[in-house]
């Protein structure tokens, strides 16, 4: 690695760390004159014309440098830093944010810190985001963790929080379908968040991706969970509420898929079940579509009309000329005809039928008896 390349890491892992995710006016800075001429405007505290708000967003931390620190963790943890300027950004999931909110907690990322194996680039559409209440029903894993496998048997990335209840059976379901999961983080990637999912998490940090906005080191806090949830949502080309009880976390991030015009599938559950209020809730305003089976939540990622269930069985006909194909579909399943009578039904003159033949029989698709024609049993 260049000196320029390690100067623009350090720079990177600064401002990543000096403003309080997300900041808009320090990606403004940057995308303005370079990640190492910004940390510099912001350490000497003189940013240019038209960018002075990145100066007030890092006031409190401008003067603690723990880039090297940061960089260091990441790399005992097995983890790195993903810019805008790395192929693995994903650029195309993360604009939505940008477009869709000038919110206090809208915008995208500065920098997202990864670990794992699996490549950030290859989420977007074809993942699907599971979450739902800490405080699950015993139904509720249930259902997470079937739609998890059947989801990895569609191919698909399951993205979640990490968290108790619904996400720690979604990220285990995935797991143990050989699919690929995603634990977004509310603190560091090298913290084990909460701390009885230590294992999960570095389960999923082995063989999927544990991916976070907040420097290594962070710790846990309300607010960053919330922060946390537009990220859960954009990473994921729908996202299905499992479980939510009137108050919950997993509303907050069904809003953010509904802000970022992605498709949104709540879980029905016993009406009796407070730990199904909250999708009930979103049903029935209509904010969200009812999902009972894996190919239902499929289906909210694919385009309409496309078969979720996967590819269909490849037949000897696949791929035959037009003639041929309509000299095959000419013949009954269990009846012989003549050439004339094969050329009537085709709608195609004597002479193609009798090319036509010729080829389905080295190819072994027809049989000729006496003069009449079948297809091969």
């Amino acid at each position: 690695m260049t000196d320029v390349n390690d100067a623009e890491r350090r720079a990177w892992a600064y401002l990543a760390a000096v403003a309080e995710p997300p900041s808009a006016s320090v990606i403004a800075l940057v995308s303005a004159i370079g990640a190492v001429a910004a940390a510099a405007a912001v350490r000497d505290r003189k940013a240019p014309v038209g960018h002075l708000a990145a100066l007030a967003a890092t006031e409190a931390r401008h003067a603690t440098d723990t880039s090297v620190a940061d960089l260091d963790t990441a790399d005992r943890v097995g983890a790195r830093l993903v810019t805008p300027d790395d192929e693995e950004w994903p650029g195309w999931s993360l604009s939505v944010l940008d477009r869709a909110s000038t919110a206090a907690r809208g915008g995208g990322p500065l920098a997202l810190w990864v670990r794992g194996p699996g490549a950030l680039s290859s989420l977007g559409d074809p993942a699907v985001a599971l979450v739902g209440s800490r405080a699950a029903s015993s139904y509720g894993e249930y259902v997470a963790g079937q739609f998890a496998s059947g989801l990895a048997a569609h191919g698909r990335a399951v993205v979640s929080g990490g968290a108790y209840g619904i996400d720690g059976a979604a990220h285990r379901g995935s797991l143990a379908a050989g699919g690929l999961t995603v634990a977004v983080l509310a603190c560091g990637v090298d913290r084990d968040y909460p701390t009885g999912h230590a294992r999960l998490l570095h389960e999923i940090a082995a063989r999927g991706l544990v991916v976070s906005e907040y420097a290594p080191g962070t710790t846990a806090a309300k607010h960053r969970f919330l922060t946390r949830n537009r990220l859960v949502a954009a990473l994921s080309g729908a996202t299905v509420v499992v479980e939510a009880g009137r108050r919950s976390g997993a509303a907050n991030t069904a809003a953010w898929a509904t802000r970022l015009g992605r498709p949104l599938g709540a879980v029905p559950g016993a009406v009796t079940s407070a730990t199904s209020v909250g999708t009930h809730a979103m049903i029935a305003d209509g904010q969200a579509t009812l999902v009972a089976d894996v190919d239902q939540v499929a289906s909210l990622v694919v385009p309409d009309g496309e078969d979720t269930r996967g590819p269909a069985p490849i037949r000897d006909t696949d791929g035959l000329p037009p003639d041929q194909f309509r000299v095959i579909e000419a013949l009954p399943a269990r009846e012989s005809l003549s050439i004339d009578e094969i050329s009537f039904s085709a709608g195609i003159p004597v002479d193609a039928v009798r090319r036509a033949l010729a080829a389905l029989d080295v190819a072994g698709l027809v049989d000729e008896e006496s003069g009449l024609w079948c297809l091969r049993r």
